[in-house]
């Protein structure tokens, strides 16, 4: 493997964690990220298992990217990330069950986790098996780590713990409305302003969607009549 090739590939996987972290950068995965982190231990579950996930799919969908019939791609995504997502869910089951029930139905629901089958679509349908495991690995792990710093933020303000051990219920009152959807959704925005603030702009910025490099603009009728405008 040339020294470019092992750049390239730890640059796709550095891209991941800050400069296109899916959650804080992308946007993406907002149910899950709002739903499960009122605890910092449901977040690192949560993204641990995505991770797993991310990284099966991603490496099983570039091996067959030459097989799979363009027509019926989505749908082989779909039942492959399934088949990794039941895995994840039955071990969950049998190692860490009550990490099954914080998660509850959002564990399944990886399914249809926008961040896997877009990473899918967008860069294991076109890349090696080596770049995509690392899109995988670092996807997983900007995601994790998301979860981990909402989940962290808004279990020790607003239950006065981190990670189960008692920090701050003895000094002030929590404040409970971080435990709820608002608290959740000011977490949330203020680390996306932290990262627009870190990067001096350069990670959130406004993306341009266009009809080109859309694999679906042969048979899509806007395409076929000049694009979005």
């Amino acid at each position: 493997m040339s020294d470019l090739t092992k750049k390239s590939n730890w640059q796709v996987l550095l891209n991941g964690i800050i400069k296109e972290n899916p959650t804080l950068v992308l946007i993406l995965g907002t149910c899950p990220t709002l739903a499960v982190t009122t605890m910092a231990v449901n977040g690192i579950g949560m993204g641990l298992a995505a991770m797993v996930v991310l990284i099966g799919s991603n490496v099983v969908i570039s091996l067959l990217k030459n097989i799979i019939p363009d027509k019926v791609r989505i749908p082989c995504y779909i039942v492959v990330i399934a088949g990794f997502v039941t895995i994840v869910q039955f071990l969950v089951k049998a190692y860490a069950p009550a990490l099954d029930k914080a998660l509850g139905v959002y564990l399944p629901l990886i399914v249809v986790n926008c961040i896997i089958l877009g990473r899918a679509e967008m860069f294991a349908n076109k890349n090696t098996v080596l770049a995509s495991a690392c899109d995988g690995i670092g996807m997983g792990l900007g995601f994790t780590l998301a979860l981990f710093c909402m989940g962290s933020i808004r279990e020790l303000i607003g239950n006065g713990t981190w990670m189960g051990y008692t920090i701050t219920a003895n000094l002030w009152d929590p404040v409970i409305v971080f435990l709820l959807a608002p608290g959740g959704f000011m977490v949330f925005g203020a680390l996306i302003a932290l990262v627009n603030f870190l990067t001096k702009g350069k990670a959130i910025k406004k993306k341009e969607f266009g009809c080109a490099g859309c694999p679906s603009a042969s048979v899509c009728s806007v395409a076929q009549k000049g694009g979005c405008n």
